[in-house]
C-alpha cells in the first residue's frame, strides 16, 4: 500500500507527564463494528456483496491496465484526496493510497466539506495513468499523471478554459485526446438546473486545452423540450465502430439516473437512446424494504473476457429517504440490445448479490469494503492507515503518532464548525447500524476539550468529550455537543468524580437514531449521556451537501 507523504511523521519518544503541559490529547486505540441487517445473509459461493464500497464513496470511475482495474472515487474536503484502489475480479478491491497526498497538489485550506473535490475520472494510455478531476474553488479543473498508480503522482495540470466540473478524457484511435464535461449551456439558462456537456480537444504532449476546440455535444439532456436537469458526468467511449456518450441526467437525489447517447463522427451529433435511461431506481415504490435509491453517475470497463461491467454511485436509504452514510460505490454487468448498453432494466431493484465476473482472479491483498465487519486500531503502526483522514490542509499536520503510545492530537482553537483544518482525524460511516468506541489518556490540559466526534458537516454534527473542571483537584466532566444547523452547542454535562488515567467514548447508531456513552477509569459498565438523540440531524436530506458522515477523534482550545 502506498504510504502518504503527509502521514509519514518521524516522532521522537513521548513521555505521560509531558500530555498535561501540553495541549495535546492522546488516543489509545479507536474501534468500529458495522452491524446493518442488510449484510447478514453472506454471499453464496461465486456472489458478491452490493454495494462493493460502503459508506462515502461517490462518483466512483474506472479504468483497466492489463489485467488490472484501477478506481477513484471524490473526497471534496478531506485530505489526502481522491483514494486509489486496484483488482484483479472487480468485486474486491486494495487500497494503493490517495492520489492527491501533498497539500502542494490540493488547496482545500478553507473549504466547506462539501466543496474540495468533485468526480474524479480516471484513464489510462500508452504506459500512462491520468486523473482529471475539479478542486471547485481552488483553481478549477486540472490533470495529474503517473505511471505507477501507487507512486507519487504529478502536480497539477491547470486548464483554464474549461468552465463547469466533472471532466473526463478520451483516447481516440487516431491519437487525438479530448476531455468532456458539465459546463453552462449556451446562452442563458432555460430553467433551474439547465446545464449542457462540452467537449475539446487536449494536447497531451503540450499539456494544454487546443484553442478554440470547444464543442457542444449536449444541450440540457436527452430532451430538451422535457427540460432535463443537471446532465453531468460525461464519459465517451469508442465501441464496434461508434462512439458512447454516458452521462448523468436528473440531478444526485432521487430522480437520478444515468443516460446514453452515440455516433459514428465524432464531427456529428450525438444520438440520444430512445430507451433511456439505462440505470435509474425513481421508477420504483420508495416504501419498499431496504430501497437502493439516487442510482446514476456510472463508469464503464469491459474484461478480458469480454464482459461489459459498469460502476455507480446509490445510496441505501432508510425511512423512504433518509442515508446518514453518503453515496456508495455499486457494480452491475452491462449488457447490450441492438448496439445499445444497458446497466438495469426499467422498474428493476439493484440487486445487493448476484454473480461475479466470469474468469477474474482473485484480488490480492484485498481489504474489507463491504458487509458486516469489526476495524480495531491501537495507532501501533509509523503512519495512519488509509482509512483515516484528515479535514482540510494546512502548513501542519494535526496529529502525531506517538511510537506505539497511540495517536496524538495537538488541539488547536479551532473547532469542528470552523471553516479551516481541526484538530481531527476521521474514518467513514459505512452502517447504518455501527457503534465506534475510544480510549482518551489523562490528563488534560485545563482549556483542552478531546473526544469523539460523529461528523457530518460543519453545521450538523455530535461530539462527546473530557474536559477538565478549574480548580486543584484533578476533576473532569464529560460534555456532549450539538450543531443541528447551527453552531455546536452543550446539550449534556456530566462531571466525573473520580479519573485516574483515562475516560472511553461510545456512540451507537441505528440508522435515524443516535446514543452516547462513556465510561471512567475503573468503571465496568459505560454509562449514558442523555436518551437517545436524533440521528436524521446528519442525513443528507437534512444535512445537505455531498458526503457522508464520518467517526473520529478531535480535540480542541477552548
Amino acid at each position: 500500500m502506498k504510504i502518504s507523504a503527509f502521514f509519514c511523521t518521524v516522532l521522537t519518544l513521548l513521555c505521560s507527564h509531558a500530555f498535561a503541559s501540553d495541549p495535546t490529547a492522546r488516543f489509545a486505540w479507536f474501534e468500529y463494528q458495522g452491524k446493518d441487517a442488510v449484510y447478514e445473509k453472506k454471499p453464496a459461493e461465486g456472489h458478491f456483496q452490493n454495494p462493493i464500497f460502503s459508506g462515502f464513496y461517490p462518483d466512483p470511475s474506472i479504468t483497466r491496465a492489463g489485467d488490472a482495474f484501477y478506481m477513484v472515487t471524490s473526497s471534496f474536503a478531506y485530505f489526502p484526496g481522491v483514494p486509489i484502489f486496484k483488482s484483479t475480479d472487480l468485486v474486491n478491491w486494495q487500497p494503493l493510497g490517495y492520489i492527491l497526498d501533498r497539500p502542494e497538489q490540493l488547496n482545500i485550506k478553507d473549504a466547506g466539506v462539501s466543496r474540495g473535490v468533485f468526480a474524479p475520472a480516471i484513464r489510462y494510455h500508452n504506459g500512462t495513468f491520468y486523473m482529471i478531476t475539479t478542486n471547485v474553488d481552488g483553481g478549477g479543473n486540472f490533470i495529474v499523471t503517473a505511471t505507477d498508480p501507487a507512486g507519487d503522482w504529478s502536480n497539477p495540470i491547470f486548464l483554464p478554459e474549461i468552465d463547469g466540473i466533472d471532466p473526463s478524457m478520451f483516447f481516440d484511435d487516431d491519437g487525438k485526446v479530448y476531455i468532456t464535461h458539465n459546463g453552462p449551456p449556451p446562452g442563458e439558462p432555460l430553467y433551474d438546473g439547465h446545464r449542457a456537456i462540452w467537449m475539446w480537444e487536449y494536447d497531451v504532449k503540450q499539456q494544454k486545452v487546443v484553442k478554440n476546440s470547444a464543442k457542444l455535444l449536449v444541450n440540457g439532456g436527452t430532451d430538451l423540450a422535457k427540460k432535463p436537469i443537471w446532465i453531468e458526468a460525461p464519459h465517451i467511449y469508442k465501441i464496434n465502430g461508434w462512439y458512447y456518450l454516458m452521462c448523468a441526467e436528473g440531478g444526485t437525489a432521487d430522480k437520478h439516473s444515468e443516460v446514453i447517447f452515440r455516433t459514428r463522427s465524432l464531427a456529428e451529433p450525438f444520438v440520444p437512446y430512445e430507451n433511456n435511461p439505462i440505470l435509474t431506481q425513481r421508477d420504483l415504490d420508495p416504501a419498499r424494504k431496504n430501497p437502493i435509491a439516487t442510482a446514476g453517475h456510472a463508469d464503464m470497463v469491459q474484461t478480458s473476457a469480454g464482459e461489459w461491467w459498469a460502476v455507480f454511485l446509490a445510496t441505501r436509504n432508510y425511512d423512504q429517504d433518509y442515508f446518514n452514510i453518503g453515496r456508495e460505490t455499486f457494480l452491475l454487468p452491462v449488457t447490450w440490445k441492438d448496439g445499445w448498453p444497458h446497466i438495469l432494466p426499467a422498474k428493476t431493484e439493484i440487486p445487493y448479490q448476484l454473480p461475479k465476473p466470469k474468469g477474474l482472479p482473485t484480488t490480492e491483498n484485498a481489504v474489507t469494503l463491504t458487509g458486516n465487519f469489526k476495524w480495531v486500531d491501537d495507532f501501533s503502526k509509523p503512519a495512519l492507515g488509509f482509512e483515516w483522514n484528515v479535514l482540510r490542509t494546512s502548513d501542519s499536520n494535526p496529529y502525531e503518532l506517538g511510537n506505539g503510545k497511540g495517536v496524538l492530537l495537538k488541539a488547536r482553537k479551532v473547532s469542528m464548525a470552523d471553516s479551516v483544518q481541526p484538530a481531527f482525524i476521521g474514518r467513514r460511516q459505512q452502517h447504518h447500524t455501527y457503534e465506534a468506541s475510544t480510549r482518551l489518556a489523562l490528563p488534560l490540559k485545563e482549556n483542552v476539550t478531546a473526544g469523539l466526534v460523529v461528523f457530518q458537516s460543519e453545521q450538523a454534527h455530535y461530539f462527546i468529550a473530557a474536559q477538565k473542571v478549574p480548580g486543584k483537584k484533578p476533576k473532569y466532566r464529560v460534555v456532549l455537543e450539538k450543531a443541528e444547523q447551527s453552531a455546536p452547542a452543550a446539550i449534556h454535562i456530566i462531571e466525573i468524580p473520580k479519573v485516574r488515567s483515562h475516560v472511553d467514548f461510545k456512540v451507537e447508531g441505528d440508522e435515524g437514531k443516535i446514543a452516547f456513552y462513556y465510561r471512567a477509569d475503573g468503571d465496568k459498565k459505560w454509562k449514558p449521556v442523555g436518551k437517545t438523540l436524533d440521528g436524521k440531524i446528519l442525513s443528507t436530506q437534512k444535512a445537505g451537501g455531498f458526503v457522508g458522515t464520518y467517526l473520529g477523534l478531535h480535540a480542541r482550545i477552548d
